[in-house]
């Protein structure tokens, strides 16, 4: 028995996140695991490095999956002629057996576009949001994110989470071409947080609430003071990083 990472980006206006679901046949995994039944002609369990909503997309993620037969030679090219045009494999490595996509990545990376002048052909790539912001207080709220560990106001109620503590390593807004960026980089991610920061530090651009206020709703570990209504087309999930040489003794 071998263990496999796989690495793949996607678009996910039309799936309903990226974990299968019961009742919801339209996620990435359930159809990355239906190409692999067609392609290897058997079925196989895959495991996410990083879950993502219905509408989030990824310029990159992984899956392991435990394999006792070898891939196709041609595994990426064969499987990309599969897949649906929104979804693509990258790469394929065989890693050692203990190796575990979730557990040993060390960082995410996610990214929250937004733009301000009309545009059909960022609709479902970015977050239309036609209003003036102060710039400068957008960042020093995102400032403010760094000071913190506790996120218990940017996590959905529905989540089975053992700790709300997550370590922020890198926290900004920049302006990247036409878009209003936020970059958020940390160990680990609650459930609907990057759009939960983001919507609420909009307010704070907008001056609907002021930094101070920003600081008591994250002091206040209560969800309900948090505004969580940014969609989710205008987020992705840029990078899952793991420990330096994690892959080199690897067969790619």
């Amino acid at each position: 028995m071998s263990r496999y990472f796989i690495e793949l980006s996607y678009k996910g206006t039309h799936y309903s996140g990226f974990q299968s679901q019961q009742n919801t046949p339209q996620t990435i995994q359930a159809e990355l695991e239906k190409a692999f039944a067609i392609l290897q002609k058997d079925k196989v369990e895959l495991t996410s490095s990083s879950r993502t909503d219905a509408g989030v997309h990824a310029l990159q993620n992984y899956f392991h999956f435990d394999y006792n037969r070898a891939v196709h030679p041609q595994f990426t090219y064969k499987i990309n002629a599969i897949l649906p045009a929104d979804i693509v494999v990258k790469n394929i490595y065989r890693v050692a057996d203990d190796y575990h996509s979730r557990f040993d990545a060390v960082a995410r990376e996610y990214k929250y576009f937004i733009y301000s002048k009309k545009n059909p052909f960022l609709q479902d790539r970015a977050f239309f949001f036609p209003y003036t912001m102060e710039i400068e207080k957008l960042k020093l709220a995102a400032d403010i994110i760094k000071e913190y560990t506790d996120f218990t106001s940017f996590s959905k109620r529905n989540t089975q989470v053992k700790t709300f503590i997550c370590n922020i390593i890198e926290s900004e807004w920049i302006q990247e071409n036409d878009y209003l960026v936020y970059h958020v980089k940390a160990n680990r991610f609650l459930r609907g947080m990057v759009r939960a920061l983001t919507a609420t530090m909009l307010k704070v651009g907008r001056n609907k609430i002021s930094l101070n206020d920003f600081r008591k709703i994250i002091e206040a570990k209560d969800c309900t003071m948090a505004d969580f209504a940014v969609p989710a087309h205008g987020l992705f999930l840029v990078k899952v990083e793991y420990p330096s040489g994690y892959f080199d003794q690897g067969v790619k």
